[in-house]
């Protein structure tokens, strides 16, 4: 009788076990019905940045060969610029600039739409940068970026200026560059809420993602674990899920739940946006190729 009643009892566990997984699979709902990760191209050396302008063209980086690419939303793929200072992260500002984090020389770059680059930060306090990484635009205009040190060999130091790997905010009026972060191991990825109070930022050599709370003046306050993973590069979308790379794509909800993971084929999965008309097609950026899937919620800025 016991035997028996164990045996009803494994049952039912493993029964309600797998109602909870197939719910919880059916709440994410994010990807849309049937829709699996689509290479777009695989020819690259190593690719980053990913950024939509207005019309939801994404422009991303072959960093090691020292281009800004452009997949446009019919789906073809062009050279948009060919000498882009060994650009890695990427962004579009609120006036139709790409801004481009550009490692040569660790070195903020805006890009008109003529291609005219203007350097926007090229020091610290009279210190070379580490080297931007990844950044966000505010509503207001103003610019976080993170500056983590990676040891490049086409760079002539060998050593920082700038001990601290730091999180800086530059103003909207492009004045004045502050520190927001000093207190993390490696930050990297960034990505902020469309009605710029919080602000996500990855501790990728700590293996943690942050959120914060994003004052007036730019400040940050507030820092929380978000969850007990870093991130490459992130993005967000219209629901405030947020979407973090490394292997493969990682998607928690608001809470710091997971309630996705998008396998991608390659070694590293580096950085991720929204893209194409509707921004509803995820694009994937992963060692020497691009992906795109198609996707049931949105991007937003």
């Amino acid at each position: 009788m016991q035997t028996i009643q164990t045996r009803i009892s494994l049952a039912l566990l493993i029964l309600f076990a797998n109602l909870g997984l197939s719910t919880q699979a059916q709440q994410s709902g994010i990807i849309a019905d049937g829709a699996q990760p689509t290479l777009v191209a695989a020819d690259y050396k190593f690719t980053e940045g990913p950024a939509v302008d207005k019309d939801g063209n994404v422009f991303f980086t072959d960093q090691p060969n020292n281009r800004i690419m452009k997949w446009s939303t019919d789906g073809s793929l062009s050279v948009y610029i060919d000498d882009s200072g060994r650009a890695n992260g990427l962004y579009f500002d609120n006036d139709g600039n790409l801004l481009a984090c550009a490692d040569l020389k660790n070195e903020l770059w805006q890009i008109d739409s003529y291609k005219n680059v203007t350097v926007l930060i090229s020091d610290f306090e009279g210190k070379q940068l580490n080297g931007p990484n990844d950044l966000w635009v505010d509503p207001k205009g103003g610019i976080y970026f993170t500056d983590p040190y990676y040891q490049r060999d086409y760079w002539t130091r060998t050593e920082k200026e700038i001990e601290k790997e730091r999180v800086y905010y530059l103003t909207p009026d492009k004045k004045n560059v502050r520190i927001v972060a000093d207190d993390l191991a490696q930050p990297n990825g960034i990505i902020g809420t469309p009605n710029g109070k919080n602000l996500y930022v990855a501790d990728i050599r700590d293996k943690k993602t942050y959120s914060y709370s994003i004052q007036k003046d730019g400040s940050l306050t507030n820092k929380k674990l978000f969850v007990e993973m870093g991130s490459d590069g992130m993005t967000i979308d219209n629901h405030g899920n947020v979407y973090v790379t490394g292997r493969g794509v990682t998607v928690f909800n608001k809470k710091g739940e997971q309630i996705e993971q998008i396998p991608i084929d390659q070694r590293w999965t580096a950085n991720v946006t929204f893209g194409g008309k509707d921004r509803q097609t995820l694009f994937i950026t992963a060692s020497t190729s691009v992906y795109t899937l198609k996707m049931n919620v949105k991007g937003v800025r």
